[in-house]
């Protein structure tokens, strides 16, 4: 089950108190404070772990506690100190505080971790505070208190190439054609529930990964239909795929599709607007003449958009689209690796095989 958002509640362990005892021997008269300090309180760290897929284990294990320090012993001996509570979560995962709002962490690379919650410290024992003039203090420190945290867990799949369109526009095809992803196909709305992952293998040294969100729907970003629930996992792509179903039964037609589109992203992050963008005509094989609407090549010649006509069931079109991807793609991870401006979306040519 894919769950990308999770609320849990995570508390460090408390620091140990500090002992008050006195050393009691045979033979050694007045031996003095001997109590030693507590020990500190685990910390809660939160990890990015490429083994982990899905939140589903913290929806249901909402409550994550580091152990508290050991109190300190005669002899001064410290207590022994808690220990760390890691908490494993998918690359790409988000933290924030749920009460402030505030992002403590963004975790884009595996093995990357925050401390989340420190452990209070353990307290001094009374040996720790004899002294010429104080040779008997009858006192320790008591141990600090660990953090408390509501945390709110949001995923943002880490993908290149992020596919947008309306229900039953060919985007599952589109995965399964290019990439060894077997997303769920069928003829009906939104058979896509959940974002699906695929990797484009160009060649041995071309590679991207591509994700697919369910169908997006006008006044997703209000809550209508399934997309918008996962229309953030589109936010860290490098470059989005407007699907349109040029076929004969489209709905809605394809030139009134992509600035229904466009505002949903827009209404959802205004970021998104800013990338770059291919508009990609499915279904030429349900098409008499094989050709794109003219209204839709008009659309998108006018509004600077690259349009890419293709075939899911045929293979139509698909290679050139993948080749003008690539591009984008690289300039994206060049951008990342030093900082510069974004990368710019190709010409609005109209690409034909």
């Amino acid at each position: 089950m894919f769950v990308d958002q999770a609320k849990i509640y995570v508390r460090s362990g408390h620091g140990g108190p500090g002992a008050v005892t006195f050393r009691r021997e045979k033979y050694i008269a007045r031996g003095g404070p001997d109590g030693g300090n507590g020990g500190r309180g685990g910390d809660v760290v939160i990890e990015a772990s490429p083994k982990v897929t899905t939140l589903i284990d913290l929806r249901y294990q909402q409550h994550q506690y580091a152990d508290d320090g050991e109190p300190g012993r005669n002899h001064n001996s410290s207590g022994r100190d808690g220990e760390t509570r890691w908490i494993h979560v998918p690359v790409g995962t988000v933290v924030r505080n749920l009460v402030t709002g505030e992002e403590i962490t963004d975790l884009t690379q595996p093995e990357q971790a925050v401390v989340v919650a420190r452990g209070g410290r353990g307290g001094k024992g009374n040996a720790h505070f004899k002294s010429a003039t104080h040779q008997t203090p009858r006192f320790a420190q008591p141990g600090e208190p660990g953090e408390e945290l509501t945390l709110q867990l949001d995923l943002k799949l880490l993908a290149d190439v992020g596919l947008v369109g309306f229900p039953n526009a060919g985007k599952s095809t589109l995965l399964s054609v290019v990439s060894h992803a077997r997303p769920k196909i069928a003829d009906y709305p939104f058979t896509t529930l959940q974002p699906q992952l695929g990797m484009v293998e160009l060649d041995v040294e071309r590679a991207f990964v591509i994700a697919d969100i369910p169908g997006i729907i006008e006044g997703a970003s209000e809550g209508a239909g399934l997309g918008h629930r996962f229309l953030r996992h589109i936010e860290r792509s490098a470059i989005l795929l407007f699907m349109v179903d040029v076929g004969p039964w489209a709905d809605p037609e394809p030139v009134r599709a992509l600035p229904i589109l466009q505002a949903e992203l827009a209404a959802h992050a205004p970021d998104l607007v800013g990338k770059a963008r291919l508009v990609v005509a499915n279904k030429l094989d349900l098409v008499t003449d094989g050709e794109v609407p003219v209204a839709l090549r008009d659309y998108c010649t006018q509004h600077g958009l690259p349009l890419y006509p293709i075939s899911g069931a045929t293979g139509r079109g698909i290679p050139a689209l993948l080749e003008a991807i690539w591009p984008l793609v690289v300039a994206h991870r060049d951008a990342r690796a030093i900082p510069g401006p974004a990368p710019s979306t190709p010409s609005a040519d109209v690409a034909w095989e």
